[in-house]
């Protein structure tokens, strides 16, 4: 385990804040990191009442275009990770659960960015009005688990997040079937 020694801190916004670190390293070298602190986040598989799964089609302006996502957002100031799951769901889907369930969940760009992302499966669901912020472009997509899987193996589905949401949610479908 490394020991931070100094942190300056030199961009703090609303996402995310960035900081020059010295960590003494496991071995007692010293050396300095770039790094990316960041709350965490937690996202979220909707499985319909028809057993279809929930992807979502989201703008991003970080590759300049839309993307197969599952719901998900940042963790708010003292929110749960089950709670940010839920929050989600409603906000970007239009979706309420009555169970949201752990699915596990992925250290996202441990190069140089802290941030954890909680993964869950929401079942039982309840349309209610999606509640998009100014920023969301987000388009609704429900398909098979197969379909999904099939936009994985095509280079179509390519967040990480998601990829590991469905594989999860696979092994489960194969657990249960045991």
């Amino acid at each position: 385990m490394s020991k931070i020694i100094s942190r300056d801190t030199v961009f703090s916004g609303r996402v995310l804040d960035v900081a020059v670190e010295m960590h003494e390293m496991p071995d007692g070298r010293m050396s300095s990191f770039e790094i990316v602190r960041h709350p965490g986040g937690a996202a979220v598989l909707p499985v319909l009442p028809d057993g279809r799964i929930l992807l979502i089609r989201q703008f991003r302006p970080t590759i300049g275009e839309m993307i197969y996502e599952i719901p998900a957002g940042r963790l708010e100031p003292g929110e749960s990770a089950h709670e940010c799951a839920g929050r989600e769901l409603i906000e970007e889907a239009g979706y309420s659960a009555a169970q949201i369930l752990p699915l596990g969940g992925l250290w996202s760009t441990v190069g140089f960015c802290d941030e954890y992302i909680h993964l869950f499966l929401a079942r039982d669901l309840t349309l209610v009005e999606q509640n998009l912020e100014p920023d969301e472009i987000i388009d609704l997509c429900p398909m098979t688990l197969a379909e999904a899987l099939e936009k994985v193996e095509d280079h179509e589905i390519l967040d990480s997040k998601t990829q590991l949401a469905l594989l999860r949610f696979q092994m489960t479908c194969t657990e249960n079937d045991q």
